[in-house]
């Protein structure tokens, strides 16, 4: 990163950093083994950064620094677009992977050894992703010429996998032929095998055991063992089987069977999204045959305590249309989806309303309008690696013919979602927004309008504190919803641990407050950050002003705790006060539990499906 600078300025700051009585000079000695860095701009950086640390010691020093000196815009240090951007359209030459060991280096230190016994050992026991399994993710070949773009589109595509911690690609010029390059690509996995398991309540627990990355070769195999003391089998089990990116073609494929206390049944699931914003196809066809469940695909909310049984089949597929060249423009994404349901067992409908789970055989086609862009950052969700923040909008329009039992009803909704709304300022926003409903002559049912936004803070640095502040809104108001259909607090965490079966409406508005606090110092070798959050929701009827609800909150502290080279969930401590609760909830809550890391709002077109209330 080579600063803009006026030798004006920096004679007056210097006198400034001179006369001051508190100052340090920060140089540290790089070890990495990673080739094809810049002597000069190391040289550049290493001068800027010790005049920043002197300054930073002094507040007055710090704030002339601040307006004097502008940071590059080349954004984050693992930037790829940036990075290799002198080798554009130059040919490749060659292509070498390297795979580091699970514990000990980084990509930005390869240099780094496992000191701990776990990680010595874990180095032993793991087998590393097989050459063969990395090249076929790459969407590049020797002979074509070097775009930087694809290089960083390649680097997401891998952190995608599960199995992956983090990759990064270095370009080097041929020492024979300056016109040739050879690309290097520095692969870390993660230690591919996992265990998980939980208590709910007394009666019930689970158990899981699982490896991402069989054999090297990206399978991913997974066996959960569930218990429940008053409902048969007492001992149950659900097993998975997945297959990333089938021949090289993004293909994904996943097969399942379960016999639980409340799983039944087996699935197969084949699709192809529209990973990659050049992808010309998406398609995907599955099915479902359960004997007994308790929620339907794609589905998170339980809209009844009763099991039911069902078959379902149905398949789909899209054409990208580009609006331009390059993966930096838009896409017209046409879609089309045909599902069909089938119910063999069922709990009856509330007296005077419809069933909820109707057979059906739904048509259904989308226009989505998007562009994308990916920007690296850090310390958001994950603890050190690099994550890839969309940025970009999406715009959907679905409609769609429901022939069910109970009649035919048209279906349509409107969806618009844009995390453009902060361009040249740090930090990221996103907000959407939609309108769906199902129509018949002269009235709507099953109706929703929704609203949210969310805003992640820049990574604010004081010392040895880091720390990023995170904001978000939600609202939704169902319009002629069933009365089995109810909002709560509970799901998607409205109000952090708040479970309550007295307090739901058709609409809920939730605002919620977290800031994460990532220390700089680990707890053997599992990365800590604390966190203090604020959560307020109001729940009401649908003819209600939502502020005449009552009002309910949970104000908290905790701490996660979390390992990058390792498959297994955050570890999450967590404090809460709620001010005001209801009979069924304490005024205390303590849990200590694992915590599934958030995802970011993504502007990627896929198969068009009904919007859901939950």
């Amino acid at each position: 990163m080579v600063m803009k600078f006026d030798i004006n300025k920096i004679f007056l700051f210097a006198i400034f950093i001179l006369f001051s009585n508190e100052y340090a000079v920060s140089q540290s000695v790089n070890n990495d083994t990673i080739p094809g860095k810049n002597i000069n701009s190391e040289r550049y950086n290493s001068f800027y950064d010790s005049l920043k640390a002197r300054a930073d010691h002094n507040k007055i020093t710090k704030f002339i620094h601040h307006l004097l000196f502008s940071n590059p815009k080349s954004g984050h240090k693992k930037d790829s677009l940036n990075f290799n951007s002198p080798f554009e359209g130059k040919v490749i030459n060659q292509i070498k992977i390297i795979r580091l060991d699970v514990f000990g280096p980084t990509i930005s230190d390869t240099s780094r050894k496992a000191t701990l016994w776990y990680e010595k050992a874990g180095n032993l026991v793991h087998t590393r992703s097989n050459l063969h399994n990395i090249s076929k993710n790459l969407i590049f070949k020797t002979g074509e010429k070097l775009k930087t773009s694809e290089l960083y589109e390649n680097e997401r595509l891998l952190r995608i996998l599960p199995y992956i911690r983090d990759v990064r690609f270095f370009v080097e010029s041929d020492t024979i032929n300056q016109n040739l390059v050879n690309v290097l690509l520095v692969t870390q996995d993660r230690f591919s095998i996992g265990i998980s398991g939980k208590m709910i309540g007394i009666n019930s627990a689970n158990l899981e055991i699982y490896n991402r990355n069989i054999f090297g070769i990206g399978h991913e195999l997974s066996a959960r063992f569930v218990g429940y003391f008053k409902k048969e089998p007492f001992m149950g089990i659900e097993t998975f089987y997945k297959v990333n990116n089938i021949s090289g073609k993004f293909i994904s494929f996943s097969a399942g069977y379960m016999n639980t206390f409340q799983n039944e049944g087996a699935l197969m699931v084949l699709t192809k999204d529209f990973l990659r914003v050049s992808d010309k196809w998406g398609y995907g066809v599955a099915g479902y045959l359960y004997n007994r469940a308790y929620q339907l695909p794609g589905e998170r909310v339980r809209m009844n305590p009763e099991l039911f049984g069902y078959f379902q089949y149905g398949g789909w597929a899209g054409k990208n249309f580009q609006a331009g060249k390059g993966i930096t423009n838009s896409q017209l994404t046409l879609s089309g989806q045909f599902i069909h349901r089938n119910f063999t067992s069922r709990p009856p409908p509330l007296p005077g309303e419809e069933q909820y789970y109707q057979n059906t055989n739904l048509y259904i086609t989308g226009l989505t309008w998007s562009k994308r862009i990916y920007k690296p950052d850090e310390l958001i969700y994950s603890y050190g690696i690099t994550e890839d923040i969309p940025q970009g909008f999406k715009y959907e329009l679905v409609v769609g013919y429901d022939d069910n039992e109970s009649g035919r009803r048209l279906y349509s909704h409107i969806y618009l979602a844009n995390g453009n709304l902060i361009k040249k300022k740090p930090g990221h926003f996103f907000m959407e927004a939609g309108f769906s409903g199902y129509f018949k002559p002269g009235k709507i049912e099953q109706g929703m309008a929704e609203f949210s936004s969310s805003y992640i803070s820049p990574l604010f640095t004081s010392g040895n504190a880091r720390f990023r502040q995170f904001l978000n809104i939600n609202y939704r108001l169902g319009i002629n919803r069933l009365e089995s259909e109810k909002l709560y607090f509970e799901k998607n965490n409205f109000i952090r641990g708040f479970r309550s079966d007295e307090v739901y409406g058709k609409q809920r508005l939730g605002i919620s407050e977290e800031t994460v606090y990532f220390q700089k110092h680990d707890f053997y070798r599992f990365n800590l950050a604390f966190f203090t959050f604020a959560d307020i929701g109001i729940l009401n009827g649908k003819n209600s002003w939502i502020f005449r609800g009552q009002l309910y909150s949970g104000l908290g502290i905790g701490l996660r705790l979390h390992n990058e080279s390792l498959l297994l969930k955050t570890l999450q401590i967590r404090l809460t006060f709620y001010p005001n609760h209801p009979e069924d909830v304490g005024l205390l809550g303590f849990i200590m539990n694992e915590h599934t890391r958030q995802s970011f709002i993504s502007f990627q077109p896929g198969p068009p499906l009904p919007r859901k209330f939950e």
